[in-house]
């Protein structure tokens, strides 16, 4: 007869796994993913040189803001090729006709433009804002998209990959990996400007929603090309805050002073602070589970 323990855990002896130190360790590799690019900034003046690209210095600022994320990425790749126990999580990033393919890529941009556009029309509708066009730059405008790219998917690779991988080799059932890592999710948001209880919420839920897309279809690429579509949309199509920040350059201009908070919109912290908003992706998350309802997991990394 199975222990509780042999039910809950599985035959890992890598204490680093547990729950506590599984994020704890996957926070300070997000934190040190910081260093070598914070380095390279201060022997290579690549702000500056972005801001030459862009033709002001901060809208360069901001590109670099997001595109910093970068030494996560270098970190992750690190950690998973120095660590022979971490090298299967090679395969979340590669295509197979399964997994990651270019189509569930493609969808899940366009998901993640659908779902805010549809949160920034409704807040345009019920005149919480106004917004008027700003201008069309091929060359700012694309560089955003791959930059905001890197953003969100460095943030992807640490929770939906990183930590609910070490999850899911430590714990046999699959809802603390997936609820785990968005809870984590959830609170390296918590120093965002203008941060609101209602924004933590649903970036916990949406850092569910984005693990089922995980456990179901095997896909990294799915969330991170929806988170990818929800920032850039907010941020450079619409100018609206994102996380609470507002970029430089965007489509559209939001005109701050006569922004109000309502259903779908904050004004701090832009469509994630909403209600509305929130009330969305649980939607999403619970047609999700529907949809799936009785499928096992795609693929397991760790099935001996």
């Amino acid at each position: 007869m199975e222990t509780f323990k042999e039910k809950v855990l599985r035959p890992s002896r890598r204490w680093t796994d547990i729950l506590p130190l599984a994020m704890i360790l996957t926070f300070v590799v997000f934190a040190i993913g910081s260093i070598p690019i914070g380095f390279l900034s201060t022997v290579i003046p690549v702000e500056q040189a972005l801001g030459a690209f862009a033709g002001d210095g901060d809208t360069g600022a901001f590109l670099w803001m997001y595109l910093e994320f970068a030494g996560i990425w270098i970190t992750f790749f690190l950690f998973i090729s120095l660590f022979k126990n971490n090298r299967p999580m090679w395969k979340c990033l590669g295509f197979s006709k399964t997994g990651n393919t270019l189509f569930k890529t493609a969808a899940g941009l366009l998901l993640g433009f659908e779902l805010n556009a549809f949160c920034v029309l409704m807040s345009w509708l019920m005149g919480d804002i106004k917004l008027s066009f700003n201008a069309f730059d091929p060359k700012l405008f694309f560089a955003f998209l791959f930059v905001v790219c890197v953003q969100s998917g460095a943030e992807e690779i640490m929770d939906r990959c990183y930590l609910y991988q070490k999850l899911r080799r430590r714990y046999r059932h699959p809802a603390v990996a997936v609820i785990g890592n968005a809870v984590l999710f959830g609170a390296l948001h918590l120093t965002n400007p203008g941060v609101t209880p209602v924004a933590i919420v649903q970036i916990i839920v949406i850092g569910i929603m984005f693990s089922l897309f995980v456990y179901y279809y095997d896909a990294l690429w799915i969330p991170i090309m929806i988170h990818t579509g929800w920032n850039f949309t907010q941020n450079i199509i619409f100018g609206l805050p994102n996380s609470g920040i507002v970029s430089k350059y965007s489509l559209f201009k939001l005109d701050a002073a006569s922004a109000r908070n309502g259903l779908f919109y904050n004004t701090g912290f832009g469509v994630e602070g909403s209600v509305g908003a929130t009330c969305l992706i649980i939607l999403v998350t619970v047609i999700l589970l529907v949809i799936n309802r009785g499928k096992p997991e795609r693929r397991d990394l760790w099935e001996t």
